[in-house]
């Protein structure tokens, strides 16, 4: 099983850098090193979900993130860009997994930062309502005052091992992966080692049994390709809102909210790479459960 989900991943990650590509199924079986058939029964073995579901759920939360945090790029110009061929198969395909439109999305989400939640009406079918996500605006804001320390910065490259965790529940184990790896590496434990989880989804539009969460470990020198279910990853270096803070797991929520505000206060623009947190201490070593955490957007 586990060669399988090694290839099962190495596919993942070809999908998710490829939205606007050609993604048929003799593709990414050919990525992978399966045949069609037996691909098909792996991914929907290890994922939960076909093949197809998986790729139109991929390029709907894609949009639905852009429609959120990029104001200034056109709807036309998202569709197009996740490989939609016109506005009417997009917008019905959004319909179906939100329920709303993406313009009434992108007027209606963002501005509260409030979370889509699939709830069971009486006759059964699925309705898409708007939750509070986080009380108001105003309290949130005074509460990141006096949590956070937010600054613009740039970051060097970081070179990752990484492994990757499907669902928020999988988070744990994945380090637990990673760990085990970088005992036998001899690279853990070691003086001032950083962990970083790394988003390749957003919980704003992504279940949290789907989310796609990269555990990783901070390296010296850039991992030569794949070595198990442990793979290379890397963050290139730019420009970033960093909110710093020492802060429960339960925060965790709360420090995101408030940094996708603050940057959208400050008219600043999220760059097409993933957002992800450094860890500098571990909140099982707190007596409150607390750890000082770096929370990273890349911004241009």
């Amino acid at each position: 099983m586990e060669e399988h989900k090694k290839r099962i991943i190495k596919a993942i990650r070809y999908i998710d850098n490829h939205l606007d590509a050609d993604l048929s199924l003799e593709n990414i079986a050919e990525v992978a090193m399966y045949s069609p058939f037996h691909f098909h029964r792996i991914f929907k073995l290890i994922t939960g979900e076909t093949l197809q579901n998986y790729i139109i759920r991929k390029k709907i939360e894609k949009s639905a993130f852009y429609l959120a945090v990029k104001k200034e790029m056109e709807i036309k110009e998202i569709y197009l860009d996740l490989g939609f061929s016109n506005h009417s198969v997009f917008s019905k395909t959004f319909k179906k997994y939100y329920g709303i439109a993406p313009s009434v999305f992108r007027n209606s989400a963002p501005e509260t930062f409030h979370r889509i939640l699939q709830i069971e009406s009486k006759n059964g079918q699925p309705d898409a309502v708007f939750s509070q996500y986080i009380c108001h605006v105003e309290n949130l804001l005074n509460w990141t005052k006096m949590n956070l320390k937010i600054e613009v910065k740039e970051l060097p490259e970081m070179n990752l091992a990484a492994v990757m965790s499907l669902g928020i529940d999988n988070v744990e184990p994945s380090y637990n992966v990673l760990i085990e790896w970088a005992k036998k590496k001899q690279l853990f434990p070691r003086e001032n080692v950083k962990m970083i989880s790394v988003y390749h989804d957003s919980f704003k539009v992504t279940p949290p049994d789907k989310v796609r969460i990269h555990a990783c470990m901070l390296l010296d020198e850039k991992l030569d390709g794949q070595d198990g279910l442990v793979f290379s990853e890397t963050i290139d270096a730019g420009k970033f809102i960093v909110g710093s803070g020492e802060v429960t797991l339960q925060d965790f929520e709360q420090c995101w909210v408030s940094l996708f505000l603050w940057m959208n206060e400050h008219h600043y623009s999220m760059r097409k790479a993933f957002p992800f947190e450094i860890y500098h201490s571990n909140f099982k070593e707190h007596p409150e459960g607390k750890m000082i955490v770096d929370f990273c957007i890349p911004i241009h």
